[in-house]
């Protein structure tokens, strides 16, 4: 395989140390590597030869591009990829993750056959333990997201842990997930098997060939500055690992790629007496931070230890990555976790212990997609320790994305896009990987939030809030209010309160939630995403009504709520926006669309100086006035009438509140119930909270925070962008139809695709349930990603839920799908459809029968839809 493998790489100076280390691998003398000239040109430049570079070429090259260089500054596979355990696990929290590490496991499986080289992929199965109830929870709601999507795994006992493992201890076990179809491989193997897949395909592969730095030309990719010379292209890929955070920064247009290498310690033991059989089950043991393989007939054992030795915060310092001084002392603890797992291993001698840098991201999930800043610029990195279990996947929906303009799958919760450049400080990074690399492991129950890197985007308010009992999380590295604890609440027990089931903060969001209903409550809201766009001219409206949805040209002091589509019709963004005059338009969006709705706003705005968009996220403190006696209290502090006659729904206007002049009061809530939206100049904003608090008393005003929020909206049926809503849901799928008009005059992106999903009508229908048989108090509750059932029958998943204190029972949004029974293929959903059918919702491998509405509902006894809920339907959540 290496004769052949050096014929294909090609080297532009002579290299013995590559021919030394190709003789070694094959076990026979490698011919002499010729000097060859890079080319001048090329269509892709690919900037690493670890998995994620060479998968990226593989594709690509499957796709129909020819025209690809791929680039490696030392060896082929010499880098992370060298190092990587080669464990493959399916078993993941998000479904992108789950579907990337299928496909990746389906492609390993049948490489070695395409290619003729041995990628020692063996079929061996893996067995996640659970010391503790709450971690077999965790492993019963993966269970049941794996098998909706058809990968085989299943629920079992110690006895059988003990069965398909007899040398671990099992005494302290409660249960374990046995997903049978995952794997072991030789990382390395399989990334040169790419790379002669790709290179077979016209694919021009040259190592020890250093990439300088991007060539940008009005933002747009035009070639690569490496030490041998220049080549000019119109992509670049940068899959460059842990060294993909500098090669960015290096850019003559920096890009941000947030993410920090951390050491990684594993042990090679001598085989045993008798040597492990080679399909030996994995093991992954989180409770005790370990996982444990079949290696050469002894084992592979690592972990993701408490406390991480971040590496290389100063910058990149080696070609590739050769083996870290060992730290028996560091490694003890999980040492001492194997041998609990594994007692019969004090017999075994150990070989060595490897220690190779990893890198991690600030939130735990790879980094992929095209830079917000440079056109042509794509990125694939940051695995944290599951490159492999990726590699495949991740590479396949990179070339989609590059070949299409879009991947087959939405991938927001992975796009570069959802960092901005705040996420990219050098000490953030080294900070937060700290943190993440153990949360590998540690149990992650609902509604987690970050420790470290916080306070670092805050409201003018936060202090007062906070000193008020606000408990907080974080959004796209803005602090945002979660609820606020009473004087008399137990703070530390609240804190540490950490559940599947009933948490402990339910009734303070039921107390904020009843004072939204009954009396008047504040939300500081300031995190949204604020645009100005503005123009001399019609320029803002033209370009707005092109990009959006919605009809825009509306009097002046209206609100539209609308979408920003994309041409299959798919949401871009979610937004509303309000006409301050004839040629200036303010525009609000979800906090974490803030990096991504620019870009896509500056891909399509022309070069005009007379049109110009401003991000005016941080200028405007943003409070939100929910409930009846809002109107009292705004009404007192403007002495000007608030009342519907005076002030309809979705209007927009100046005003005066208290002593602050320039204050934009917006009558809308994103929430359904009555209200305003303040958007108040950041020098006002502590005066006008003040001033509102002061007033608010006499009508019962009170903070509240996020989670009442998503109760209200939830219950009122209203979708939210990134959880509900993606790049693969149309206004059509979710009932939002009076967000389009097709008919107002001009063409807008997407409106082929929802024309002719008009006529043919949609494959899925976004759907509230209400949860019937659920018991709130003792049963484990919905959280996001539940399995759906209609007549016993698998047909989506839900996107979001909580519980609706109104209701007072569980909802829960998702997506019905309306899959054949014979061909497994897509049909039509119709109302008709939804409301036929028998609901369950599956928590943790227990159903619980629903109701299934197409529209919000006031009671459990009011299923009429009145005209109010028609109206309160078109508003919209973040």
């Amino acid at each position: 395989m290496f004769y052949w493998l050096l014929s294909v790489i090609r080297t532009p100076r002579s290299s013995r140390g590559w021919q030394k280390w190709s003789s070694a691998r094959s076990g026979a003398s490698a011919a002499k590597a010729h000097s060859v000239a890079l080319p001048a040109q090329a269509q892709v430049v690919i900037c690493g030869g670890g998995i994620m570079g060479t998968s990226v070429a593989y594709h690509l090259s499957k796709m129909g591009w020819k025209d690809i260089v791929l680039l490696e500054q030392g060896r082929l596979a010499a880098g992370s990829t060298r190092f990587c355990a080669g464990i493959l696990s399916t078993a993941r929290h998000l479904t992108i993750e789950q579907k990337m590490a299928d496909y990746s496991n389906k492609l390993y499986h049948q490489l070695e056959q395409e290619t003729g080289i041995h990628t020692g992929y063996i079929r061996t199965g893996s067995i996640f333990l659970a010391q503790t109830q709450d971690r077999l929870i965790s492993l019963k709601r993966i269970n049941s997201r794996l098998n909706v999507i058809g990968i085989p795994s299943e629920i079992i006992s110690p006895k059988k842990v003990a069965e398909l493992h007899p040398l671990l201890n099992v005494h302290d076990l409660v249960g374990a997930m046995h997903v049978p179809e995952d794997a072991v491989v030789s990382s390395a193997d399989v990334a040169l098997a790419l790379a002669s897949a790709a290179s077979q395909n016209g694919v021009q592969i040259y190592d020890r060939t250093t990439i300088l730095h991007v060539m940008v030309r009005k933002g747009q990719v035009t070639g690569v500055e490496t030490d041998k010379g220049q080549i000019q292209c119109h992509y670049f890929v940068n899959c460059a690992g842990q060294w993909a955070y500098e090669l960015g920064l290096s850019n003559e247009e920096p890009v941000s790629i947030p993410l920090h290498a951390c050491e990684h310690f594993y042990l090679l033991t001598r085989p045993w007496e008798t040597p492990l059989q080679s399909n030996t089950p994995t093991i992954v043991d989180a409770d005790g931070r370990i996982y444990i393989r079949n290696w050469q007939g002894g084992i592979l054992s690592g972990g993701f230890e408490k406390n991480p030795k971040p590496i290389f915060t100063e910058g990149k310092n080696q070609l590739e990555i050769q083996n870290l001084q060992e730290d028996w002392d560091h490694f003890e603890p999980l040492l001492s976790s194997l041998l609990r797992r594994m007692p019969e291993l004090e017999t075994l001698e150990i070989m060595k212990l490897v220690n190779c840098p990893e890198t991690f991201t600030p939130d735990m999930r790879c980094i992929m997609g095209e830079s917000p800043s440079v056109r042509g610029y794509f990125v694939l990195a940051g695995m944290n320790s599951a490159g492999l279990s990726f590699g495949g996947g991740a590479g396949r929906y990179l070339a989609e994305w590059m070949v299409h303009g879009y991947p087959s799958e939405s991938v927001w919760e992975l796009d570069l896009k959802r960092f901005g450049a705040l996420q990219s400080s050098r000490t953030f990074l080294r900070h937060r990987v700290m943190e993440v690399m153990p949360l590998l492991y540690d149990l992650k129950v609902p509604r987690w939030d970050f420790q470290t890197g916080r306070q670092l985007r805050t409201s003018p308010l936060y202090d007062r809030l906070d000193a008020q009992g606000a408990r907080w999380m974080e959004k796209h590295g803005f602090e945002r209010p979660k609820y606020f604890v009473p004087p008399d609440k137990d703070l530390l027990a609240l804190e540490q309160s950490k559940t599947f089931y009933k948490p402990d903060w339910f009734e303070i969001v039921e107390s904020e939630v009843k004072c939204c209903k009954e009396a008047v409550c504040v939300i500081d809201m300031s995190s949204f995403t604020k645009f100005e766009i503005t123009s001399t001219g019609d320029q803002a409206l033209e370009i707005l009504q092109y990009l959006f949805s919605n009809d825009l040209d509306v009097p002046v002091g209206h609100i539209v709520h609308t979408g920003m589509l994309n041409e299959g019709g798919g949401y871009e963004n979610d937004c509303s926006i309000a006409r301050l005059s004839k040629r200036s338009f303010f525009m609000i969006s979800p906090t974490d669309q803030q990096v991504h709705c620019w870009a896509w706003l500056k891909k399509y705005m022309p070069e005009d100086s007379n049109l110009i968009l401003e991000d005016v996220t941080w200028k405007y403190t943003a409070l939100n006035l929910i409930g009846p006696r809002a109107v009292d209290v705004l009404s007192e502090l403007s002495y000007a009438p608030m009342t519907p006659d005076h002030f309809p729904s979705l209007f927009c206007k100046e005003m005066s509140v208290g002593y602050a002049n320039g204050i934009r009061v917006m009558s809308m809530t994103h929430t359904g119930e009555p209200g305003f939206m303040l958007y108040i100049p950041i020098e006002y904003a502590l005066h006008v909270y003040n001033e509102v608090m002061s007033v608010g008393q006499k009508y019962g005003i009170r903070n509240a925070g996020y989670y009442a929020l998503r109760s209200l909206r939830v219950e009122k049926f209203f979708a939210f962008w990134g959880q509900d809503l993606n790049t693969l849901t149309t206004p059509l799928e979710c009932g939002r139809e009076s967000r389009v008009k097709l008919d107002k005059g001009m063409d807008f992106i997407g409106r082929d695709a929802l024309l002719q999903q008009k006529q043919n009508g949609v494959y899925k229908r976004l759907t509230m349930f209400i949860l019937d048989d659920h018991d709130t108090d003792l049963d484990l509750w919905p959280w996001w990603g539940e399995p759906i059932y209609r007549n016993g029958q698998y047909v989506g998943k839900t996107t979001s839920s909580a519980y609706g204190y109104t209701l007072e029972r569980h909802v829960c949004l998702g997506f019905v799908h309306n899959f054949s029974e014979d061909t497994g293929e897509e049909q039509v959903v119709t109302a008709d459809f939804i409301n036929r059918g028998e609901y369950e919702i599956d928590i943790a491998g227990q159903r619980f029968q629903a109701k299934a509405k197409l529209y919000p509902v006031t009671s459990l006894f009011t299923h009429k839809r009145r005209k109010d809920d028609v109206e309160l339907s078109d508003l919209h959540g973040k």
